[in-house]
């Protein structure tokens, strides 16, 4: 058997599997995490290890753990965890959504050695630049580091006793050398880092450690467990829903919004705002817009009215042609392709007749609309998109799907029920790790596919220019 851990904002996943795939249990544990002032977003690691102790609990409650082969890791990127030589974690851990760092991204941005070798932007949210806003606002911290760390690599410490990474998680640090899979010494010694100060690496479906001996008489576990190198949580689903190359593409509908392409080669455009990062399989590469609040935007917007996220999207009926009220769901900032940490969100040409429905369209309109931007930022790079399937917990509403065939003018494929994330990537990863060959990634059934509607494209291609131009409004007031 096979465990996927999967360490998400607001909750982490343990997926088991059997040799064929098949889901033998699984389990969840809540998180929270901190905005102790605007534009900070902070988790403190220890919770990490107390959700993954509950995970564990759980599903040896519900299955015999003896015979458990691997684990793969899959977590959220570019979170700074910074650890002293004893392993201690100096302070909380800085988020992917967190963008307090700008004026250093900024200044790294600036510097053309980063983008030349990294391949991408140095946005705010990476790593980098959270490391070096430690050392100009907490000094004494910044003495301390022994180690930096990615999230789902302080788990692997736990798991293992080791301090490794693997190439897709690594990737979005901006000290990675992208092309040549390895760490930057020129980029690292710019933050005033060393190489001693990083983890070791490995590709995410080769072995990092094996579960600590403690871990294994805690759990029940008879064998040795290898622990695969795992991916970031993009590159992970991609690998769960079988992306893995040039052509296939999902679009993921989750706290943060992606369009992910798979690529066979390193054809970086850091210009566009597109991401491109280290796949989680060896040398393969993979491309992608972000859009910092999709299922986050709507969850606000519910508790803004008073009302359960699904039941709003529920009560749309067919798709309709998008609502006058322009949503601009930019509640923390935005990367693709706008890279601006300031800008934020508005509605705008609210009117009397706007209701409680109008509403809910108009955010999952300017969620598409923001998918909209990335798809044509990817797709101006050459980057192939030939079919898309959706994944992530706003999937579930036909209405948003339909508006997001409708504005990319191309159909999505919903899989069949069952859990294609991060978690099943993970576990997958495991099994490369363990042995299994490389075609275990492959794409889950569809259940079916969401056409575009053709009597609406011009609708929402007109509305999403609206949208673009609105972009600029925003941006001059905030």
């Amino acid at each position: 058997m096979h465990l996927g851990l999967d360490l998400g904002t607001s909750s982490i996943k343990g997926l088991l599997i059997d040799d064929n795939q098949a889901i033998i249990a699984e389990a969840t544990a809540p998180m929270a995490v901190s905005r102790p002032q605007d534009g900070w977003s902070e988790q403190d690691p220890a919770e990490w290890v107390r959700g993954a102790e509950s995970v564990l609990a759980s599903l040896a409650q519900k299955t015999d753990l003896s015979k458990l082969v691997s684990i793969g890791l899959s977590g959220h990127m570019h979170g700074a965890t910074l650890i002293d030589k004893n392993d201690n974690v100096l302070r909380p851990c800085i988020l992917w959504n967190d963008t307090r760092s700008h004026v250093e991204a900024a200044e790294m941005d600036s510097d053309s050695e980063f983008r030349d070798v990294s391949g991408n932007i140095v946005f705010p949210g990476f790593t980098a630049p959270k490391v070096a806003w430690v050392k100009n606002n907490e000094p004494e911290i910044f003495k301390q580091i022994a180690k930096v760390l990615l999230p789902k690599d302080y788990l692997r410490l736990w798991l293992t006793g080791g301090h490794v990474a693997e190439m897709s998680d690594a990737a979005g640090t901006s000290w990675l050398d992208t092309a040549k899979r390895d760490w930057s010494d020129n980029l690292l010694q710019k933050t005033g880092l060393t190489r001693d100060q990083m983890p070791s690496l490995v590709e995410g479906s080769e072995v990092s450690g094996t579960l600590r001996p403690a871990l294994c008489q805690q759990y029940g576990i008879t064998q040795e467990v290898v622990v695969a190198g795992g991916g970031g949580d993009n590159a992970a689903s991609g690998i769960g829903v079988g992306v893995a190359n040039a052509g296939d593409a999902f679009v993921s509908l989750g706290t943060s919004g992606v369009l992910f392409a798979a690529s066979d080669g390193y054809a970086p455009d850091p210009a566009s705002a597109v991401h491109t990062f280290c796949h989680a399989l060896p040398k393969t590469w993979h491309q992608m817009g972000v859009i910092l609040s999709a299922t986050d935007s709507l969850n606000w917007y519910a508790k803004l009215v008073g009302h359960d996220a699904a039941a709003l999207t529920n009560a749309l009926g067919e798709l309709e042609a998008p609502a006058k009220t322009l949503f601009m769901p930019y509640l923390g900032g935005e990367r693709t392709p706008h890279n601006d940490a300031s800008v934020r969100g508005a509605f705008i040409g609210l009117e009397h007749a706007t209701d409680t429905n109008a509403g809910t369209r108009a955010v999952l309109e300017g969620v598409v609309h923001a998918f909209r931007d990335s798809f044509d930022a990817l797709t101006s790079t050459g980057t192939k998109i030939e079919r898309i399937m959706a994944v992530g917990g706003g999937s579930k509403s036909a209405y948003w799907l339909s508006a997001l065939a409708t504005s990319l003018q191309m159909p999505i494929d919903v899989p069949v029920a069952g859990d294609f994330g991060g978690a099943l990537g993970a576990a997958r990863l495991g099994m490369m790790a363990a042995g299994a060959e490389q075609d275990i990634v492959t794409r889950p059934d569809v259940a079916q596919t969401i056409e575009p509607s053709r009597q609406l494209e011009g609708a929402f291609a007109d509305a999403h220019q609206r949208y673009r131009e609105a972009y600029q409004s925003i941006r001059n007031l905030t």
